[in-house]
């Protein structure tokens, strides 16, 4: 899948050999632009905030670096059935905007087709699971005091402009569940300065940042951070705990009554079974189980109730892996694995692409057959039907994959 902005993130960081999370702090801006207003604007964020039931800790508002209480923002709208939504109250926001704050929307791409895609394509590009957070700081709101996060992210600018200084970290990759703390900032400025739309930094996991807007006056910033969920060796363990179920040694009882002899026979046992385990799932296979397995993102379930299936894309969380095996393809994804004649294979290299199809065309391409593979792909949720509200999040951005 080829995307503008996912291209452009690469240009603009330097990373066109790929992506080097974690490595290092870099900044740079989009080659193009434009891309930030396609992406978001403050008006579409409202109107999204405007239309959902959210609660806190989802959507939160900051004024003076300080949570302001939900119900200064949210409301407990009552149905005729009694049945309480929590709603965004939307004049409440206007003031806390109009007197400086910062509105925040956690997981945005659960709710936007655009951000949704960005997601996609990113995780397509980099191997990694991501989200998008959302920041609307106004006015000479001073945003967040110094802080680190435990994964890395790219902030994109999309509109107006935000301060930033960015530090070093002051412990080497640091976790949410720790062994220790990680109070003390680093006295490290890596980089201090103001994004402007277009620019766009990465900050590794560990570094301590902050951004705001004391000092700037009258206006606002609208920016996105991507969050990449990277593996680590801690959760490769967690993986062997689970495997470790299947090997009845380590299902018995650890008897704190025994002997001294019995202890260390069943230290030795323990061990051997350990040294197995690691053995038969290494790291490698965690890595490729993390990405084969995941299942597919939320879609429109696809009935020919509503007409005919048109237009197609592939909804994988990354990339499905097709094998070619003789007279038959294997297409590997979302936890499933599926057998196609050799045949079928033009149809699955388009179908799976990443980028939007059009059957027709897709048909005088490949052939007719590309229709019926499509519809197995639906059916299996590797791909979903290309619904307007969705496809308005490829247009302009992911080329029709027949193109």
């Amino acid at each position: 899948m080829n995307h503008r902005l996912v291209t452009g993130i690469s240009g603009a960081l330097g990373w066109d050999n790929g992506p080097r999370l974690g490595k290092e702090f870099t900044r740079g801006t989009l080659p193009d632009v434009s891309i930030a207003e396609r992406v978001l604007t403050p008006t579409r964020l409202l109107d999204m905030v405007m239309r959902r039931s959210l609660a806190n800790p989802q959507f939160r508002i900051f004024r003076n670096g300080a949570e302001l209480h939900p119900d200064a923002y949210l409301n407990r709208d009552v149905t005729s059935r009694g049945q309480a939504v929590s709603m965004v109250n939307m004049r409440r926001v206007k003031g806390h905007l109009d007197d400086g704050a910062t509105m925040i929307l956690d997981r945005a791409n659960v709710f936007d087709p655009t951000l949704e895609v960005i997601c996609r394509a990113i995780q397509w590009w980099s191997g990694e699971r991501v989200t998008v957070n959302i920041y609307l700081t106004t006015n000479d709101s001073a945003g967040f005091g110094l802080h680190w996060d435990d994964h890395n992210v790219i902030a994109i600018q999309l509109s107006g402009e935000k301060e930033w200084e960015v530090r070093g970290a002051s412990r080497t990759a640091p976790m949410y569940r720790d062994a220790a703390r990680n109070d003390t900032p680093s006295q490290d400025v890596i980089w201090s300065g103001i994004t402007r739309p277009g620019d766009v930094l990465h900050i590794p996991r560990g570094h301590w940042h902050q951004a705001g807007r004391s000092g700037l006056g009258v206006g606002h910033s609208l920016h996105m951070t991507i969050g990449f969920t990277n593996p680590t060796g801690v959760g490769w363990l967690a993986w062997l705990a689970d495997w470790s179920r299947e090997d009845e040694v380590f299902r018995h009882d650890l008897d704190v009554v025994q002997d001294l002899e019995q202890q260390v026979e069943q230290i030795r046992k323990l061990s051997h079974a350990t040294s197995r385990l690691v053995a038969f799932h290494s790291p490698k296979q965690f890595l490729a189980k993390r990405l084969r397995d995941v299942a597919s993102t939320r879609h429109v379930p696809f009935t020919d109730l509503f007409g005919p299936l048109d237009d197609v894309v592939c909804v994988t969380e990354f990339p499905p892996r097709i094998d070619e095996r003789g007279e038959q393809v294997e297409v590997v994804a979302s936890g499933k694995k599926l057998t196609f004649a050799a045949k079928a294979l033009p149809a699955l290299r388009l179908l799976l692409s990443g980028c939007p199809v059009n059957l027709d065309q897709a048909a005088g391409v490949v052939g007719a057959l590309v229709k019926r593979v499509a519809e197995i792909l639906t059916e299996e949720e590797l791909c979903a039907s290309l619904t307007p509200e969705l496809s308005s999040g490829y247009t302009g951005l992911v080329t029709n994959a027949t193109h």
